[in-house]
């Protein structure tokens, strides 16, 4: 069996974070939660639940990734694949086994959860958001040809393919970066559409304004950079 290690940012889940961790496959060799600064019991919780927990204390989605990163890079028994899965229970961490089918198929080496419509509960992504995922896949299919049709947080890659990446975004464009290498190094990629629902809490990104401003910026300019790189 290849060795899977899990990913998970969190601010402020204290409510959610171990729902997330109790319905991670068993076959997981090690799930890591990247405290951001929380100011609940996220911390405790996931640890009660059998998580590694690391803190970052500079806030962004990239930052908690790159925390996760650098663990495992410095770390025995490294992973076959990296899997990101948000905090906040929106996701179905039991679709794992579907997002990683591709990946031991060797018939890609990136996989996305796709929040398709037929699958997604009502109200699980605000307007922002469906419009925002979607205004970036049709540039990346305009500028690259990508076939990608979701930003969605729930992925795959295998470890070599990350690694190779060199990601660099500390903020809210970490999703964005990952595809836009990945298309431009022409890794092979696909998506497997994967249930959405309603999250726990209020999102901390497209549950305010300048959060979803500032989400917004980031993943077009990162879109325009590489189009014209």
């Amino acid at each position: 069996m290849k060795i899977i290690k899990v990913i998970i940012p969190a601010y402020n889940e204290e409510h959610a974070i171990e729902h997330v961790i109790q319905e991670i496959p068993s076959y997981v060799a090690e799930i890591i939660v990247i405290n951001n600064n929380s100011t609940d019991d996220t911390v405790a919780v996931a640890q009660k639940a059998g998580a590694t927990v690391l803190s970052e204390n500079k806030k962004g989605y990239g930052y908690a990734c790159l925390k996760g990163l650098d663990y495992i890079n410095t770390t025995p028994n490294t992973p076959d694949i990296v899997v990101f899965l948000d905090g906040d229970y929106s996701d179905y961490p039991e679709d794992l086994s579907k997002l990683i089918a591709p990946i031991l198929n060797n018939t890609a080496d990136f996989v996305i959860g796709a929040r398709v419509p037929e699958l997604r509960e009502s109200g699980s992504m605000t307007p922002q958001q469906i419009f925002g995922n979607r205004l970036a896949t049709v540039l990346m299919r305009l500028f690259f040809r990508s076939k990608f049709t979701d930003l969605g947080p729930f992925r795959a890659i295998k470890y070599s393919t990350l690694q190779s990446l060199n990601m660099v975004d500390k903020t809210y464009g970490w999703t964005v970066e990952m595809q836009l290498k990945v298309l431009k190094k022409n890794i092979s990629y696909t998506e497997i559409p994967v249930r959405y629902k309603n999250r726990i809490g209020v999102s901390k990104v497209s549950g305010t304004v300048k959060g979803t401003i500032m989400a917004g910026v980031k993943i077009i300019s990162w879109i325009i950079k590489y189009a014209f790189k």
